[in-house]
């Protein structure tokens, strides 16, 4: 807070301690400036993502992919992870007080998780298969429990999410027996149906398991194959939990997790983090394009320092300023800049940049079937850890080359499987990057993540901050900020419906400390209210239509 806004707050302090018993000022002092907002495009983002789950299960418009059994990178279980991260920003990190709007948007994502759509690939993943192992002699004995043995890119992510809905709403509903179950049961296969009961606690239990077995490098994947960027999801779940129930799970293993890769070495030669390693030949794989190193780097939220500075040297050659956009160059184009520069540091970046696009002019498509979600890893990675510069500039270059649409209130960037146009700006999308990295990439703040692991909220502190019920985005109406300021006591909130036409609510605030109120919409005093105990509620009637309507309560 500034100085100008500290000394404006005491004076309104002032003001509202000595205009006696009966009456706050009829306008909301100046100092009591409203937080920021939601953007138009922010706000967007969350009523897309409650758009797509909430439809009947079965319906997964927007989310089709490109292949058809769900293995691969853009698979509906890693667009909705991505989605319970992008809510989980915005909870944490901008609206910590909107519980209502964001808490069942949670619950529903994680529902969604549970589909035997999403999981169901691993039956057929797990026998394993020559382009993951490729010493494999004869198919494995398959199993459908997605959590048991290896499948990190399932089940770290499914921990996480449960993770965070525990932390940010103070709610074990995940911790109870029964909570996470999976039911194999495809109608023509097999003698009947199979049912898998997890809770959190031994969801958690199955991955450190896992972990151990393969000597503590990470849980596989796809059989056979540790990626780095999967493991750090269940890293950041194990530190929530560990603040939360108690413990010292995460410290634990991660001792014993960077031991192992210390000696097998994350970096590549070629100056990137490495993708993955391979357990049954004892091999590290080194980076195939800055995908997976940019995903890993974004989300290694125990490492943040090293992966800041690591930041620059992956980026060069595979970003490129173009006025006040960054594009992704494609990748043979990237290598030849990084090794053009190497060779002749001193060199014009715009010339490299040319004799790079010059001799790769006739190189072969890396990507004959299909393409990794690279923009949705860059942008989330430039959130985390770039500068704003490089955020803002790909949000810029997505805002111009990718095609951005709106559809029921919601934002998203459609489906297009070209990769490069003629000028190699990155023009492809798959629907990871449309619906879910983008949209987490404008949530979350510098260090989102790391934060996070650093400061996760307590159940004391939840269990005392005040927030907003009563409000749902079920009703046409998106929040747009909720939060409380300690320093000016006072609660702000912020409504808009997304279709424009008029709503009427009854935000009910929580949680507000004892005290004297005045309730202040759009600007003006609507009435004045008494906390006389913890836990007393302060409910306003609203109409709330295609502007803003803001509330601020602020205490005597």
């Amino acid at each position: 807070m500034s100085q100008t806004q500290t000394q404006s707050v005491s004076e309104a302090r002032i003001l509202l301690n000595q205009s006696n018993n009966t009456a706050f000022p009829p306008r909301l002092p100046p100092g009591y400036v409203h937080p920021a907002k939601l953007t138009r495009e922010q706000a967007g983002h969350i009523r897309h993502i409650h758009n797509i789950v909430s439809q009947v299960d079965g319906e997964w418009r927007f989310m089709g992919t490109q292949e058809p059994g769900q293995e691969w990178l853009d698979g509906y279980r890693y667009q909705l992870a991505t989605m319970a991260y992008a809510v989980a920003a915005a909870q944490y990190h901008r609206m910590p007080a909107a519980r209502s709007a964001l808490k069942p948007l949670m619950g529903r994502i994680i529902h969604k998780m549970l589909r035997r759509e999403v999981w169901g690939y691993w039956f057929l993943t797990s026998h394993s298969g020559s382009f993951v192992d490729p010493d494999l002699k004869e198919l494995r004995k398959p199993w459908a429990d997605p959590i048991c043995r290896e499948n990190i890119m399932y089940s770290g992510h499914l921990l996480l999410m449960t993770a965070l809905y525990a932390m940010l709403f103070d709610d074990d509903k995940y911790e109870q027996d029964d909570s996470l179950v999976f039911n194999w049961n495809p109608v023509y296969w097999g003698f009947g149906p199979e049912r898998y009961s997890y809770n959190r606690a031994t969801l958690q239990e199955a991955i450190i398991k896992e972990m151990e077995a393969n000597g503590w490098i990470g849980v596989c994947c796809e059989p056979n194959m540790v990626f780095l960027a999967c493991n750090q999801f269940p890293l950041t779940a194990m530190r929530i939990n560990d603040v939360r129930n108690g413990g010292n799970v995460a410290d634990e293993v991660l001792a014993k997790y960077k031991a192992a890769w210390q000696k097998k070495g994350m970096m590549g030669k070629d100056g990137l983090l490495r993708d993955a390693y391979r357990v049954k030949q004892d091999s590290p794989v080194d980076a195939f394009d800055i995908g997976f190193p940019a995903w890993a780097s974004a989300h290694m939220a125990w490492n943040v320092e090293q992966m800041e500075d690591l930041y620059p040297k992956m980026a060069h050659g595979y970003l490129t300023k173009i006025g006040d956009r960054v594009n992704i160059n494609p990748d043979p184009v990237a290598r030849a800049i990084r090794k053009l520069t190497a060779e002749n540091p001193h060199a014009d970046a715009d010339e490299i940049h040319a004799k790079a696009r010059e001799l790769t002019a006739k190189a072969s498509p890396r990507y004959p079937e299909f393409m990794h979600p690279v923009y949705g890893w860059v942008i989330e990675w430039a959130a985390e850890i770039g500068p704003a510069e490089d955020l803002n500039g790909l949000l810029k270059h997505a805002d111009q080359f990718l095609r951005p649409q709106w559809d029921n209130g919601g934002l998203f960037y459609p489906r297009n499987d070209t990769q490069y146009d003629s000028n190699d700006n990155h023009v492809y999308v798959e629907p990871f990057t449309g619906n879910a990295g983008i949209a987490y990439a404008r949530l979350t703040v510098k260090r989102g993540q790391a934060t996070m692991w650093n400061k996760p909220w307590t159940k004391e502190h939840v269990r005392t901050m005040p927030w907003i019920d009563g409000v749902s985005l079920d009703s046409g109406v998106d929040t747009l900020a909720g939060s409380w300021d300690e320093d000016k006591g006072a609660m702000f909130a912020s409504f808009r419906t997304w279709h424009g036409k008029s709503v009427g609510v009854e935000p009910v605030f929580k949680q507000l400390p004892v005290g004297r109120y005045g309730v202040y919409v759009n600007g003006s005093l609507s009435k004045e209210v008494v906390v006389g105990a913890f836990g007393e509620n302060v409910a306003v009637e609203l109409e709330v239509a295609g502007y803003e309507t803001d509330v601020a309560i602020v205490r005597a």
